[in-house]
C-alpha cells in the first residue's frame, strides 16, 4: 500500500505533470513512435512541365524537413516501401504509358513523356498570341518556327526522391548525407548584398533540381563572414560546380537576347525609385475576393543593350498599350518571368527602363505583401547575372550516406552503452536501485524531451548532425551531474534527520543554476556568431540545459523526495 500510494503522489505532482506534458509534446513534433514503422518515398522536388509536373504533384512547402514532404505508397497498386521498389516501378517506361501513383495525400495519373529536342528554325511564321489575359485579346505575329525531334522515352517521371524517414527530426548532412560548402567573400559586404548573394545562391541551386538546400550565412569570433551552403543528397563536386559559376542571366525578346546581366548596369531597390506603382493606380480590386496592386521598379542598360533593345523592338507590332512579344527572363536558361513591354519602347535605344507587375491577395494588406514579393524576388534575377563579390571556397565537405547511417546506429549504441554504465557506477555507489532508476529514467526523458522542443521550433532551423549529437551528450553529462549533487544532498540531509526537503535542496539547486547560467552565458557567443558547427553545439546544449534545469531535474527532486520517506 506505502509504494503505491507514493507511486500515486508522483504521478499526481505538478513538476512529475509537467515532464509528462513535456513527454506529450515531444510524441507529437518528433513523430516518435508513431511513425516508425513508415514505408514509402518521399518526394524531395519535382522537376519543372515533367510528367509529375503535369499530374498536379507538387513539392510540399509547409515545412522544410522531409517529414513535412509528400510520400508515395504505390504506383499501379504495388506498393513502394523503399528506394529500390521505386527505382523497378519507373523503369523501362513507355512513351504515354499512364501510372497511377498513390501518395498519402492523393491519387495522380501520371502520363510518360517523350524527351524531346526542340530545333528553333530561320524561318518565320505568323501565330496568334494572347496579349491580355483578362479580355482574352489576341494578335497575329511572327515568331520563329520550331521542330521537335522525339529522342526516346524521358529517363524518369520527372520526381527525385528519398526514403521515408521515420521521425520528424531532421538530420544533418553528416547522417543523411551531401555535401557542405563553406564560402568566403573576397571583400566585406554590407547585410544587404549578402542577403542579396544568398538568395540568388538559393535561387539557382533550386533551378538545377537540389533538393533541400540550405544557404546560410555565417561568421567566425573575429568577425569574419561566411556563407556555407549545405545540400542533402548531392556530391562536393556538383555543389562546387554549380556555386563556383557566376551564374547566366539573359532578357529575351522573340528569342533573341537582347541584354544580358552583366549588361545591367545598376537595379534599382530603393524607396525613391521602387515600390507600389500609385501612378498607375496602386492597390484596386480584381475580383469579388481579390485585391491587386501593381509594383515599378527600375534597371540602367549599358549603351550596347539599350542599342539591341530598340532593335528587336522595333520589328514587334503594337498591340493595345504593349508589345506583340513579351521580355522574356532566363537565369542559367531557365525561363524565371516573362513581363509586358510598353508600346513607348518600340524601336527607342533606351538605357532606363522601367520593370513592372503585380501581386494579389484576400486583401490590401496581402495583394501588398505580395507584389513586394514578386518586386523584390524579379530584382534578385536581374542581379543574378553580376554578383556583387566574387566568392572563395574556403572549405568542402562531402558525406557519404551509407557511412552516415552507419555512424548513427553507433552513436545509439554508444549512448545506450554509457547509460547503462552510468547506472552501474550509481548502483555500485548509492547501493540503492530507487536512486539508479530515477537518474537514468530522467536522462532519457531529458534527451527525448530536447529533442521535442527542438524539432518544436523550426526558425532556429535545427538538425541532428555531429555538433547536435556533441551538445546532448554535454548537456546529458551535466544532468547527471546535477542529480548526483540532487542526491547526495538529500542522503546528507536523511542523516542529519534534517525533515525539510526545501532546506536539504536549497544549496543543491543555488549550485545548479550558478553552473546552468555560467554554462548559457559561454554558449551564446558561440551561438550568436554563428561560427559553422559551432552554433549547432550552442543551440543543442543551452536546449538540452534549459530543460534538465527547469523541467526534469526539478521533477527528480520531487521523486527522490517521495521515495527516500520512510515508511
Amino acid at each position: 500500500m506505502a509504494a503505491r500510494s507514493k507511486l500515486r503522489r508522483i504521478v499526481t505532482n505538478p513538476r512529475v505533470v509537467i515532464v509528462i506534458l513535456a513527454v506529450l509534446i515531444s510524441v507529437y513534433s518528433t513523430g516518435i513512435p508513431f511513425s516508425l514503422g513508415r514505408e514509402g518515398v518521399v518526394v524531395r522536388s519535382i522537376e519543372k512541365d515533367s510528367a509529375a509536373y503535369d499530374a498536379g504533384i507538387r513539392s510540399s512547402e509547409s515545412g522544410t524537413g522531409l517529414a513535412s514532404k509528400e510520400r508515395i505508397i504505390a504506383i499501379d497498386g504495388n506498393k513502394i516501401k523503399t528506394l529500390i521498389d521505386y527505382a523497378g516501378a519507373v523503369s523501362e517506361l513507355e512513351i504515354n504509358q499512364t501510372l497511377l501513383v498513390e501518395t498519402d495525400k492523393a491519387f495522380y495519373r501520371v502520363v510518360v513523356k517523350p524527351e524531346i529536342n526542340i530545333r528553333v528554325l530561320p524561318e518565320l511564321e505568323e501565330k496568334t498570341v494572347v496579349v491580355n489575359a483578362t479580355t482574352n485579346e489576341t494578335a497575329k505575329v511572327l515568331v520563329n518556327k520550331t521542330v521537335e525531334e522525339i529522342l526516346g522515352v524521358d529517363d524518369d517521371i520527372g520526381l527525385r526522391v528519398a526514403n521515408a524517414p521515420k521521425t520528424n527530426l531532421r538530420l544533418g548532412l553528416d547522417l543523411q548525407g551531401g555535401a557542405r560548402v563553406m564560402l568566403k567573400p573576397e571583400t566585406e559586404l554590407p547585410r544587404e548584398d549578402l542577403e542579396l548573394v544568398i538568395a540568388n545562391m538559393n535561387r539557382r541551386l533550386n533551378l538545377f533540381g537540389l533538393s533541400d538546400v540550405v544557404v546560410r550565412d555565417a561568421s567566425d569570433l573575429s568577425g569574419s563572414m561566411f556563407i556555407i551552403v549545405e545540400v542533402a543528397g548531392a556530391n562536393e563536386e556538383d555543389v562546387r560546380q554549380l556555386i563556383a559559376r557566376q551564374g547566366k542571366f539573359e532578357a529575351k525578346i522573340a528569342n533573341e537576347t537582347v541584354f544580358t546581366g552583366n549588361e545591367v548596369t545598376d537595379v534599382c531597390r530603393s524607396a525613391t525609385c521602387s515600390g507600389i506603382d500609385f501612378q498607375s493606380g496602386g492597390c484596386f480590386q480584381g475580383s469579388s475576393s481579390e485585391t491587386v496592386c501593381r509594383f515599378y521598379f527600375t534597371i540602367s542598360l549599358s549603351q550596347e543593350a539599350a542599342a539591341k533593345q530598340a532593335a528587336a523592338t522595333g520589328k514587334l507590332a503594337i498591340v493595345g498599350d504593349y508589345l506583340s512579344q513579351p521580355l522574356q527572363l532566363f537565369l542559367d536558361d531557365e525561363l524565371v518571368d516573362e513581363l509586358q513591354i510598353g508600346k513607348e519602347l518600340k524601336g527607342n535605344a533606351v538605357t532606363g527602363i522601367s520593370i513592372s507587375g503585380s501581386g494579389s491577395g484576400s486583401g490590401r494588406k496581402a495583394a501588398t505583401a505580395n507584389a513586394i514579393n514578386n518586386m523584390k524576388r524579379l530584382q534578385t534575377i536581374l542581379i543574378t547575372g553580376s554578383l556583387p563579390v566574387k566568392l572563395e571556397i574556403v572549405r568542402t565537405d562531402s558525406i557519404s550516406p551509407i557511412l552516415g547511417e552507419q555512424f548513427l546506429r553507433n552513436a545509439l549504441k554508444v549512448g545506450l552503452i554509457a547509460i547503462l554504465f552510468v547506472v552501474g557506477i550509481l548502483l555500485f555507489a548509492y547501493r540503492k536501485l530507487q536512486i539508479a532508476i530515477p537518474v537514468m529514467c530522467t536522462s532519457l526523458l531529458e534527451i527525448f524531451i530536447m529533442l521535442g522542443f527542438a524539432s518544436l521550433l523550426p526558425f532556429l532551423s535545427w538538425t541532428i548532425d555531429l555538433a547536435a549529437i556533441a551538445g546532448i551528450i554535454a548537456a546529458v553529462g551535466t544532468g547527471v551531474n546535477d542529480q548526483i549533487i540532487i542526491t547526495d544532498e538529500a542522503l546528507k540531509g536523511e542523516q542529519r534527520r534534517i525533515f525539510s526537503w526545501k532546506e536539504k535542496l536549497k544549496s543543491a539547486f543555488a549550485v545548479i543554476f550558478g553552473a546552468y547560467l555560467t554554462l548559457v552565458v559561454a554558449m551564446l557567443p558561440l551561438f550568436a556568431v554563428g561560427a559553422g558547427m559551432l552554433r549547432g553545439f550552442a543551440l543543442t546544449t543551452i536546449i538540452g540545459m534549459s530543460v534538465g534545469v527547469f523541467i526534469t531535474r526539478p521533477a527528480y527532486a520531487k521523486v527522490i523526495e517521495i521515495l527516500m520517506e520512510r515508511d
